[in-house]
């Protein structure tokens, strides 16, 4: 009976003081984090297929929300063009227990999501507007939305916030550059000569005979450049996620908008040319910008950009590179965590 009694005070102890810390953080308790009853995704675990209107027509497109808190959600942009919400499942180990609600997203023509053989569909405009449709069905307001991209979905989402960042809370761009033509600078002048000279060599001539088909391309991006400046780990030690979402890549959008090139974008390809490096200092909310000093990105021009955005702050990771969240996660996800609870608390 005496232990009992002891079980129950420390009980009591307890719960005041998870009550304490969750008005002292403002972050709901892990009993509200997991609470889905008076969700309407409830049955479905999280998961909604919503509705996006195009001029093609009707589609849908796959979401999953993780947590449930109603003043911190961040919408996840996977990168490709055409990869996956798998990019992100490394985020389940760190985010719920800090009380953060993350949605994953698998954009239009990605693999969890409707996949029209429409190759009008692939521009940076639509899919602007796609996001916005995701943030209606999804009731995101500017008191609870953040925006998170990484490369790709770091286009992306400096497209949405330049169009509707009245709609933000916050902003993250992750391993993106805000010009293409400056990355592929970086590309061909900077990373490519790290190569042995012969390799470059090689990869420069299949690329001018247009040879994208001829297997030594594969073979010598991945030996000489994936595993030093995409996920900064020996191949056989990928993350099946990461494997996962190469494996889903829907070539039909990646090739419309990037090309078959890995140190440009191809001629005729949708995203030729882009280039944000004059707009974005119009770019008035919080964010969040992160390089990484082994990216296929320049870290100096990212760091730059995080100085033409009025109210951004800058995130490097010492040994991470482009899919920072897998090799360099002890500092990447404390700075994420960070800044969007400094956003939150108003201290950013």
């Amino acid at each position: 009976m005496k232990h009992l009694k002891l079980w129950s005070f420390f009980l009591f102890i307890g719960l005041i003081s998870c009550s304490r810390n969750d008005k002292e953080t403002g972050q709901p308790g892990p009993g509200k984090y997991f609470e889905f009853s008076d969700l309407s995704d409830k049955k479905q675990g999280g998961v909604r297929m919503i509705p996006i209107s195009t001029l093609s027509g009707e589609f849908k497109v796959w979401t999953k929300r993780v947590g449930n808190n109603p003043k911190i959600k961040v919408l996840l942009l996977h990168g490709g063009p055409g990869m996956t919400h798998e990019l992100y499942t490394s985020f389940d180990g760190y985010l719920p227990q800090e009380g953060i609600e993350y949605i994953y997203y698998d954009q239009l023509g990605s693999y969890y999501s409707d996949q029209p053989k429409d190759s009008t569909l692939w521009t940076v405009d639509r899919f602007v507007d796609e996001v916005e449709q995701v943030r209606l069905a999804l009731d995101l307001t500017p008191d609870n939305f953040y925006l998170y991209g990484q490369s790709w979905g770091g286009m992306l989402a400096m497209e949405y916030a330049l169009k509707h960042q009245d709609k933000l809370k916050g902003l993250i761009i992750s391993n993106m550059m805000a010009s293409l033509p400056e990355y592929e600078k970086y590309a061909k002048g900077v990373l490519g000569p790290q190569m042995p000279p012969e390799v470059f060599k090689e990869l420069m001539e299949i690329e001018e005979n247009n040879d994208f088909d001829n297997p030594r391309y594969a073979e010598l991006l991945m030996e000489h450049h994936y595993q030093y400046h995409v996920l900064r780990k020996p191949l056989a030690e990928w993350p099946e996620a990461f494997n996962r979402t190469l494996k889903h890549l829907n070539p039909d959008v990646y090739v419309r908008m990037q090309g078959y090139s890995e140190f440009g974008i191809t001629p005729g390809a949708t995203l030729k040319g882009w280039d944000r490096s004059e707009d974005i200092s119009k770019i008035t909310v919080p964010t969040l910008v992160v390089g990484s000093a082994h990216d296929t990105m320049d870290p100096k021009y990212m760091e730059w950009m995080s100085t033409e955005i009025p109210n951004a702050r800058y995130l490097f990771c010492p040994d991470g590179s482009h899919v920072v969240q897998y090799d360099n996660p002890e500092v990447f996800f404390p700075g994420l965590i960070q800044f969007l609870k400094d956003v939150d608390s108003g201290s950013f």
